[in-house]
């Protein structure tokens, strides 16, 4: 029987403080925004790598850089190159841009870590297209723009959306890039994972920080299940 005690032990696990809620909506926009910034870019440098030409270990070494760097140094670098008197932060603020210590750069922060794992998921679908099918639309005069409109984006899309649920579940647990960019300020950076740090910090955090282990488990959780689903969805329709 449950006994009144751990029926408010569970509630005070389950509901969210106003403070927890900003941090869970911030979380959320910010892995948006980062899919956002980097779907692009992850596309066409995916498509550039399923190319053969001189440098692409090169190439394909750098873009995954981030995944073997400490994300503090990928922080740091982001701070010598768009902090206030950063290379490129200094030139940003002529156009009253500012992405040190806000959601932008939180999200910029973000996006670079989560960059290579977009850009592997993409690359792999590409891989899969059949190159005959391209070479059949060039025979038939479809220039090259009209080849990747026509044939090979559609063939990856699956890898698009795989690509961008994966990046958005690794994108709500980014923490050391995001802390060392843009600081830890609620409202404005503190997202799940930072919640969680300061709750540790705090001497009666124990329950707070319960609480947010608990939703960032279950949404990174989730994110891998529905990607893992559908990579096997697509799959399985591609089969038929």
């Amino acid at each position: 029987m449950t006994t009144p005690t751990a029926l408010v032990s569970l509630a005070a696990l389950i509901s969210l403080t106003p403070s927890e809620y900003e941090a869970l909506s911030l979380s959320l926009g910010v892995a948006a925004r980062s899919v956002l910034l980097s779907l692009a870019p992850a596309i066409f440098l995916a498509w550039i790598l399923t190319r053969r030409f001189h440098g692409r270990f090169v190439l394909d070494a750098l873009v995954h850089l981030p995944l073997v760097l400490p994300p503090v140094m990928v922080g740091y670098l982001l701070l010598i190159l768009f902090g206030t008197h950063g290379i490129l932060g200094a030139w940003l603020r002529v156009f009253h841009v500012r992405l040190i210590f806000t959601r932008n750069g939180a999200a910029l922060a973000t996006a670079v870590m989560s960059f290579p794992l977009m850009v592997r998921a993409i690359r792999i679908s590409l891989e899969g297209i059949d190159r005959g099918l391209e070479d059949a639309a060039r025979t038939l005069g479809a220039g090259a723009w009209d080849r990747f409109r026509s044939i090979t984006l559609p063939l990856m899309l699956p890898g698009i959306l795989a690509a961008v649920i994966t990046a958005f579940a690794a994108g709500l647990g980014e923490f050391g890039a995001v802390i060392t960019f843009v600081s830890n300020i609620p409202g404005e950076t503190r997202t799940l994972p930072l919640a969680l740090y300061s709750a540790l910090q705090s001497p009666d955090g124990d329950t707070a920080a319960a609480r947010i282990a608990l939703i960032s488990f279950l949404l990174g959780l989730s994110g891998l299940i529905v990607a893992e689903w559908f990579t096997r969805r697509m799959r399985s329709i591609r089969g038929r």
